[in-house]
């Protein structure tokens, strides 16, 4: 049997930054120096701490084995201290919290076991992928808020639940958002909780860039609001905090329903992350928190020359308060061409990738997405490749337009 259309894949539609990446691995194969600003990969590395307390256990024939599937007790009590020194919000490490291999796999496996096919689940567009497409897998019905420029997410929110049916079953957050670095206030999140509470809509939060901020104003989160976790679970990721991206730790914290769902899930599916890193995960979370000021002072200097120097070269973008990334509307000259042509083209002409907004959803049409995933020099290098391509964009664009009248 060849090219089976298996139901759940043919739900899926196609990966739109694949041609993108194509393209990135071809100029590569040629020898090309490609500036890659295009994943969410932190570069730099893991603390030494972290990595020590990793080959340390590892050297132990003990740790070898099976390990926990919702974490090792350890870990859970380290993620619980963890929320109530940096939140004020107190987690039973027992009841309240999962140790999951990264906020992607808590949020796809949370859709399997909350999904009934047909439900109505309610996503923010653009968004990371796996927040609508987790419980399209699921089999749910996925609707859309549209966000960007003038438009509110809570108005958005009440409109999408007085017109569907049935109800919502469950709506999707993320601040600092990803790809949209927009953040939100502890406020935003009282109006939010007191709606759903109101309609019985579940609340899956995604904060996985909350250690992330440049404005001296820490990301809140929603389970510091007063009966949250009645309705309400939030994931969180050593991922992005500690450049543990490939490690896979992560947590969903929260409702005690929501919790033991995905821990029941999880249970079937897979035995947890190899333990040494789980203990390697309890070092971060435990030990000395000063790593995470430089990552985040790292982050802010290499924001600082990108918005600064690409306002430089002509390109006008906002300024991130939070994440590791710059959600860049395309330069009005470049607009019509929409955001793969023009990622295309920082790629074949600048030697620059990025990822297009398009691919994030419809509603991220117009923007690309930048990452804030490599160092200084190489960002300072990008600018300047882009400055060379808005410098002869006349000729760019003309020479692109052609193609498309010959198409």
């Amino acid at each position: 049997m060849t090219n089976q259309e298996f139901y759940r894949i043919r739900r899926l539609p196609p990966y739109l930054f694949a041609e993108v990446n194509q393209m990135k691995a071809a100029a590569r194969a040629r020898g090309e120096d490609i500036i890659d600003l295009g994943m969410g990969n932190p570069d730099l590395p893991t603390p030494q701490h972290i990595v020590d307390k990793l080959k340390e256990t590892v050297d132990k024939h003990t740790t070898h084995g099976y390990s926990v599937s919702r974490g090792i007790p350890g870990l859970r009590r380290a993620h619980a201290a963890y929320y109530k020194r940096r939140f004020g919000v107190d987690i039973d490490p027992e009841t309240e919290n999962v140790v999951t291999l990264g906020s992607k796999e808590g949020l796809a496996n949370l859709a399997s076991a909350i999904t009934t096919p047909g439900d109505v689940i309610l996503v923010p567009n653009p968004s990371f992928p796996i927040h609508p497409y987790g419980f399209m897998i699921a089999g749910a019905a996925v609707r859309h808020l549209p966000m960007g420029p003038g438009r509110d997410f809570l108005t958005e929110l009440k409109y999408a639940v007085q017109h569907s049916v049935p109800t919502p079953t469950a709506v999707i957050l993320c601040y600092p958002g990803n790809p949209t670095a927009e953040v939100v206030d502890l406020a935003f999140y009282e109006e939010v909780v007191d709606f759903c509470k109101k309609h019985g809509i579940w609340i899956l939060s995604d904060i996985a860039y909350c250690e992330i901020y440049f404005d001296d104003n820490p990301p809140p989160s929603i389970l510091q609001v007063p009966g949250a976790k009645d309705i309400a679970i939030e994931f969180t990721s050593l991922s992005k905090t500690y450049s543990m991206a490939g490690w896979r730790v992560g947590f969903g914290a929260g409702n005690k329903d929501l919790v033991a769902a995905l821990t029941r899930v999880k249970s079937y599916l897979d035995y947890g992350a190899f333990t040494p890193i789980q203990v390697a995960a309890v070092a971060a979370l435990n030990g000395p928190q000063d790593c995470i000021e430089l990552h985040r002072e790292t982050y802010k200097k290499r924001r600082d020359v990108l918005v600064e120097g690409l306002a430089a070269a002509g390109w006008y973008i906002p300024s991130p308060k939070a994440s590791m990334f710059a959600w860049a509307p395309i330069p009005e000259d470049f607009k019509e061409m929409g955001s793969m042509a023009f990622s295309k083209l920082l790629l074949e002409h600048a030697k620059v990738a990025v990822a297009p907004g398009i691919g994030f959803g419809e509603y991220g049409e117009g923007f690309v997405r930048i990452g804030l995933v490599e160092n200084e020099q190489r960002i300072r290098q990008a600018i300047r490749n882009i400055k060379k391509l808005m410098a002869n964009k006349d000729e760019i664009i003309a020479s692109w337009q052609a193609e498309q009248n010959k198409a």
